[in-house]
């Protein structure tokens, strides 16, 4: 079961690398560094997988893709197969006891009304954001645990000179995203991005929250 799991992630992950007509969430660039960007995203939606009492970033990833998976090849109310999107968006957010973690997939806005229902046993729902800001730092090789967290460090870091001054927010640091974009088998040239909200950057027009 592993095993099959993890080909049917590889399969898909492959499609994200490599079909340029697979949907993203819509953005404009706001800030750009060469190490750093703002985006400012219009209200989303994402259907995402809650994975509890998880330890890790790259099995919760793995529990999370595999629900998102089966619903979108029919386990839902209309038996309705849905195209991937991109990218898979894993965020995790510190816990009293650990971290929790939430497996995102995009819904393109042309979906005419609410998308279909998951199975119940799947244990998915619909998650609507409102328009913010995301501060983005691209890496590249794999999101492990182990690099995942230096990364966002990095990210920090960055942020720090371009806000200083400017009234703008960073989101709690402790809560942020993996964004990946390749299959397990792509091994160079591979694209990953990490995520932090950013609140009131005046600049580039980011709504307070």
């Amino acid at each position: 079961m592993e095993r099959k799991f993890i080909t049917e992630l590889s399969f898909l992950l492959a499609l994200l690398c490599c079909s340029d007509a697979l949907e993203s969430p819509p953005f404009t660039v706001v800030h750009s560094e060469v190490d750093v960007e703002i985006r400012l995203y219009k209200e989303l939606l994402w259907m995402s997988a809650q994975v509890g009492g998880a330890t890790s970033f790259e099995k919760s990833t793995e529990d999370g893709f595999h629900r998102l998976y089966q619903y979108i090849h029919g386990a839902n109310a209309n038996s309705s197969r849905l195209m991937i999107t991109t990218p898979i968006l894993t965020t995790m957010a510190q816990a009293p006891r650990g971290s929790n973690y939430t497996v995102r997939l995009y819904v393109p806005e042309k979906h005419e009304g609410p998308p279909p229902q998951p199975y119940a046993e799947l244990d998915l729902h619909l998650d609507k954001w409102k328009t913010h800001c995301i501060a983005v730092r691209r890496f590249s090789g794999f999101a492990k645990d182990d690099n995942i967290n230096k990364e966002k460090e990095a990210l920090v870091s960055s942020l720090g000179k371009i806000l200083d001054g400017k009234n703008a927010v960073l989101g709690d640091k402790s809560s942020y995203a993996i964004a990946q974009y390749n299959a397990s088998s792509h091994l160079s040239g591979r694209l990953n991005e990490v995520w932090i909200n950013v609140s009131g950057y005046a600049p580039g027009g980011c709504p307070s929250y």
